[in-house]
């Protein structure tokens, strides 16, 4: 198995911290780590993401390995020097400060061959046509239940739409027709009515003439 490490020395930060962000990425493929620091809230996150690139960088360049093929195979952190500082306090008293350091080491690994075989196989078979699942079968049924039963009820309101616009056409034809022919009979009613007071008009101016005479 091929293994290529990266190393940092004199990291600012204790090893404690350290090895908290380490041992999330152990075990885990580069791609995987990379997503995990990432995301990670911790402080030495950045550095650890940084040397996780570089150990990538060297299996690619000097050992001629694929990215892919990696996976995080150990890190750890060991304790480097301890820089002592002062801080004044009350009463001419000071406190020390210890800032300290961390040496850190991650290595990268290929898989081996069976691991690459396994992986390849699962890549191939989620990229694969793949059936799609109950929930999903017994949705798609109902929509098109639904779909067939709105296209069935739209036919019959049509029909029954044509058969009612046919009937109110023909209802509102008769209207009309009532409608146009009632005014017709009022006129005809008061020139009739028009016409018999002339009649009995000139009978009246007919009989007063010959009274005259």
């Amino acid at each position: 198995m091929v293994e290529t490490a990266a190393r940092l020395r004199y990291a600012s930060g204790s090893p404690t911290k350290v090895r908290q962000v380490l041992h999330l990425i152990v075990g885990k493929d580069v791609n995987n780590a990379r997503e995990i620091l990432r995301f990670c809230e911790r402080g030495p996150a950045e550095q650890v993401m940084k040397l996780l690139d570089s150990a990538i960088a060297n299996a690619e360049h000097n050992d001629n390995v694929p990215e892919d093929e990696l996976f995080v195979a150990r890190a750890y952190a060991d304790e480097g020097p301890t820089a002592k500082r002062w801080r004044p306090r009350a009463r001419g008293r000071g406190t020390r400060i210890r800032k300290r350091t961390s040496h850190i080491t991650v290595i990268v690994a290929r898989f081996e061959e069976a691991e690459l075989e396994r992986r390849r196989e699962r890549e191939a078979a989620s990229t694969g046509p793949t059936r799609p699942s109950r929930r999903r079968r017994v949705a798609a049924s109902r929509r098109r239940a639904e779909r067939a039963d709105a296209h069935d009820d739209h036919e019959g309101h049509d029909h029954e739409g044509h058969d009612h616009e046919h009937d109110h056409d023909d209802e509102v034809d008769d209207t009309e027709l009532l409608e146009t022919e009632s005014p017709m009979a009022e006129a005809e009613a008061a020139e009739e009515q028009v016409n018999g007071a002339e009649a009995v008009a000139e009978a009246e101016a007919s009989a007063e003439d010959e009274e005259t005479k």
